[in-house]
């Protein structure tokens, strides 16, 4: 076993910095992702910590709220930092942990991209603008083997009368570095009937993330659709 690295005094205080720490839901996040990264399952992570599994499960439940020692020692059984620890990212990329053994690599049929796909979700719009080849995110919603989203007015993802543009959608699992990806490759419509879009609107997911007004449905006819699923061998 490669040797841990020698403890260092525990920082003052009860957490990383001025402000408040990061909730128990947090700190679990950040130990299961460090325990993944590492490969080593909740037992070998308290072994290491020189603590139980049950004592392990109640740090994290604890959030910030527990003994700064019991943190650097956990902090150590998981090669990083006690800041790192308690106030590291959480919105890393995904693909952090390494690749599953032997992964295997299959192409989606069709009607199984229109599956994984499902009835809403985000995804993404890739185009050429004026400015130049774009990726936008946009809430979507799957209507009858199309994808549509709103939009404002102006916005770039309007893709009206820009040609050929494509649509991409995944769900990855990084547990078990697995997952899938689906392409759809069209054109842009407008979405003017009005029935339709009081139908669209009423939807779940019909609602964008973003703030401000957008008021404009899209609709990407599909020319071709494919998919690839990556799963442990």
């Amino acid at each position: 076993m490669t040797p841990l690295p020698t403890p260092l005094p525990p920082p003052d205080g009860p957490g990383p910095g001025p402000g408040p720490g990061p909730g128990p839901e947090e700190v679990a996040l950040r130990v299961a992702l460090r325990s993944r990264q590492l490969g080593l399952s909740r037992e070998e992570v308290a072994a290491r910590a020189g603590m139980s599994p049950g004592y392990l499960r109640h740090l994290e439940e604890l959030g910030t709220g527990f003994d700064p020692e019991a943190a650097h020692r956990l902090a150590v059984a998981l090669e990083t930092t006690y800041d790192d620890l308690l106030g590291g990212r959480t919105d890393l990329p995904p693909g952090q942990p390494p690749p599953a053994p032997a992964p295997v690599l299959a192409r989606l049929a069709p009607q199984e991209c229109w599956d994984r796909l499902s009835d809403h979700g985000i995804g993404r719009v890739a185009l050429t603008s004026d400015a130049g080849p774009v990726v936008l995110p946009v809430n979507y919603l799957v209507d009858a083997h199309a994808i549509v989203y709103r939009t404002s007015a102006a916005g770039a993802a309007t893709a009206v009368g820009a040609g050929e543009l494509a649509f991409e959608a995944d769900r990855l699992d990084e547990a078990r570095s697995a997952g899938w990806s689906v392409l759809v490759v069209g054109t842009a419509e407008p979405v003017t009937d009005a029935a339709t879009v009081r139908r669209l609107t009423g939807q779940p997911g019909a609602e964008p993330w973003a703030a401000g007004v957008r008021e404009h449905w899209i609709r990407i006819v599909p020319a071709r659709i494919s998919g690839r699923l990556i799963t442990p061998g």
